[in-house]
């Protein structure tokens, strides 16, 4: 009988030691959104983060599961009472927390975190049209910049293919509002 528990104790160790490798690999990926406009932004994420309301300086800060494909986008010339009202640009059907796609203009951060291969993908999309600044990095890839509605850095039609970039699982992001 001894046997038997000595021989099983290192498969249970091996087993802690797996699943505290697979969970290290596979850990939320932060998201720190700020306002560096001279105007309020109401951000909004989907599916993780709703919405929010920046004033100029203000950094707000959601975690994004490993699996989760979404986007971040900034929403301008918002009125709200309590829960409901208005955007000018990136409106999601009048509600102060987002649960679908701002409507155009809106430039959008868009990310798939740890994707098939281990690793994050993430893009700015000015397709559905351009309404802020916006700058957007991974902490392990290059930094993304779109100032305008023509930017390099951005898809500017669907069949545009170049412009998602990968970097290491397990990493956090960065989007700027009027950097």
């Amino acid at each position: 009988v001894n046997n038997n528990r000595i021989s099983m104790v290192p498969s249970w160790i091996f087993f802690l030691l797996v699943v505290a490798s697979f969970a290290t690999r596979t850990s939320a990926a932060t998201f720190t959104v700020r306002n560096n406009c001279g105007f309020t932004v109401w951000p909004a994420a989907i599916p993780v983060g709703g919405g929010t309301q920046l004033n100029p300086g203000w950094t707000w800060t959601f975690d994004a599961p490993p699996g989760t494909s979404g986007r971040v986008w900034g929403r301008s010339g918002c009125s709200f009472n309590g829960w409901w009202g208005h955007c000018d640009s990136g409106d999601c059907g009048g509600a102060y927390s987002c649960s679908l796609s701002g409507q155009p203009p809106a430039t959008l951060a868009e990310f798939t975190i740890v994707g098939g291969d281990g690793h994050d993908y993430y893009d700015i999309s000015v397709v559905d049209g351009y309404n802020l600044p916006m700058d957007f990095s991974c902490s392990s890839g290059v930094g993304l910049q779109c100032r305008g509605s023509g930017c390099r850095d951005a898809y500017l039609y669907p069949t545009d293919d170049s412009k998602t970039h990968a970097c290491d699982g397990n990493s956090n992001y960065q989007v700027t509002f009027c950097p």
